[in-house]
């Protein structure tokens, strides 16, 4: 069905006024996807199709369809109304689906209240510079809807934390690529051996975490460099990175199998809180024991937050 309704508008589209194929999209309610950890976000350009009729069937644990960077400014209409259509053709959805629309005064604030009545369960906001844009953002955004930032100017990166911090924010993406452009720094510095990278990855971490947004890790642009891509992850994963942007299923399963809790860590998690809760009840907070080592409830809350990523992320 879904491949279906694409075909048809994208046939309407060069035959037809604009208003008359918005007359034919009609938003169903959506049930909202919660998820708030995920790994592996998989970027798809709305004008494709082909690519958006595979959703069902793609391992990412989130989408984001794509109005923005990668799509022509003569597709970005139809890659508007097939994004709304694929919103509306998957209701329910094990997928986070979001939009990464594009930024506000270049035509972000009408896709925004155009997809507001389709219900993605979040938007996302390039080149956002203030407090302000985050505002205004989401003043235009539906309540049911989250708000995510992509963090690839200087000033968002001079205000990450106030920015990150506004109550509707939920995840901020690193771009860093507008980011070094932004800040006129050549991109090859771009490489996981240069300490700036690692500062720079650390601060973005740290400050997300802190303000309790989810830190979402750049995209690797070449797609065809696997043993590239699984450095920059293996690295990011030793950071404490739990969520990459990725551009290729095969990318997807990289960040999916190295982002993933390992079996011996959940079990071992289980073990801490079965046997703290067992020793709390009896009034003891803090004890040693000959398998685990010492427990008290700093180690036990670490264990619970492990077992939830882990749940969160299907156990796998």
């Amino acid at each position: 069905m879904l491949n279906d309704e694409l075909e048809h508008i994208a046939s309407l589209f060069t035959c037809k006024d604009i208003s008359d194929i918005d007359a034919l999209i009609q938003p169903r309610q959506r049930t909202y996807n919660a998820l708030r950890q995920y790994r592996s976000v998989l970027m798809l350009s709305a004008h494709n199709r082909k690519h958006l009729g595979k959703i069902p069937d793609v391992k990412a644990d989130c989408i984001m369809l794509n109005l923005e960077d990668g799509v022509a400014p003569s597709l970005k209409p139809l890659a508007l109304r097939q994004c709304a259509v694929t919103l509306s053709e998957l209701p329910t959805c094990s997928k986070k689906l979001v939009v990464r629309v594009n930024p506000l005064d270049a035509g972000g604030e009408e896709e925004i209240r155009y997809l507001n009545a389709f219900m993605p369960d979040a938007i996302r906001i390039p080149k956002v510079r203030t407090l302000k844009d985050v505002t205004r953002a989401a003043a235009l955004l539906d309540a049911s809807i989250e708000l995510h930032l992509s963090i690839e100017t200087k000033e968002a990166w001079l205000a990450l934390k106030e920015l990150a911090e506004h109550t509707r924010v939920y995840a901020c993406y690193l771009g860093i690529l507008d980011l070094f452009a932004d800040m006129q720094l050549p991109q090859e510095l771009i490489e996981p051996h240069n300490p700036m990278i690692h500062t720079i990855l650390s601060h973005f971490l740290l400050t997300c975490k802190c303000v309790g947004v989810e830190p979402v890790s750049f995209v690797f642009q070449n797609y065809h460099d696997e043993a590239g891509f699984e450095t920059w992850v293996r690295l990011e994963k030793r950071m404490g990175f739990r969520a990459k942007g990725c551009l290729s299923p095969a990318q997807v399963r990289v960040v999916n199998e190295l982002f993933a809790v390992e079996p011996d860590a959940v079990k071992r998690a289980q073990k801490i809180v079965t046997l703290f809760e067992a020793r709390h009840a009896e009034g003891v907070s803090g004890f040693s024991d000959a398998e685990l080592g010492f427990i008290d409830e700093p180690i036990y809350k670490g264990a619970l937050a492990l077992l939830q990523m882990s749940a969160s992320s299907g156990g796998s």
